[in-house]
């Protein structure tokens, strides 16, 4: 379960507490379980654009093993920010989720595909999504993990906004 601690002398409403430690554990059980499949998705959607032709199994294979590394690697980290009290947060789960990106571009570079053009923003913004991979929305992993993100979004909105309310 995911704590949550009030930063404010106002205590949280123990319902709203209790729900957004269950929208976290749903977000973070439908990233995690969506990793996987993502990578092999991207990995082998990239490949057919530069080859014109599906990925081969040794890469597809590949793509696997990196998406499960994936999984592994964000896991800690999401779950360290879905239990940070929500006036703590610095980043997002969707910017974690991102830097999961090195683990396709590793696949497709070793598989000698070249990296894909991007705008100047894309570059600015994600230097090191060379295949421009990068979700944008949590829809982007997956069609499993658009309601969790947007729930967890707008619990974690409306526990803010009633801290605020008491300030």
């Amino acid at each position: 379960m995911v704590p949550v601690v009030p930063t404010t002398n106002a205590p949280d409403d123990p319902a709203d507490a209790d729900a957004l430690r269950g929208y976290a554990d749903a977000l973070l059980e439908a990233v995690i379980a969506a990793i996987p499949s993502w990578v092999e998705r991207v990995v082998g959607d990239r490949y057919r654009q530069w080859a014109e032709r599906p990925a081969p199994p040794v890469v597809l294979d590949e793509a696997g093993r990196a998406g499960l590394k994936a999984a592994a690697a964000i896991e800690p980290r999401l779950r360290e920010l879905l239990t940070t009290d929500v006036d703590a947060q610095r980043t997002n789960p969707l910017a974690i989720v991102r830097s999961a990106v090195r683990f396709p571009t590793a696949v497709l570079q070793a598989a000698d595909v070249p990296p894909v053009e991007r705008d100047a923003p894309a570059v600015a913004m994600f230097p090191d999504d060379l295949y421009d991979l990068s979700p944008a929305t949590f829809s982007d992993l997956g069609g499993s993990v658009h309601e969790p993100g947007i729930v967890w979004g707008a619990a974690k909105a409306h526990v803010i906004l009633r801290r605020r309310r008491h300030e």
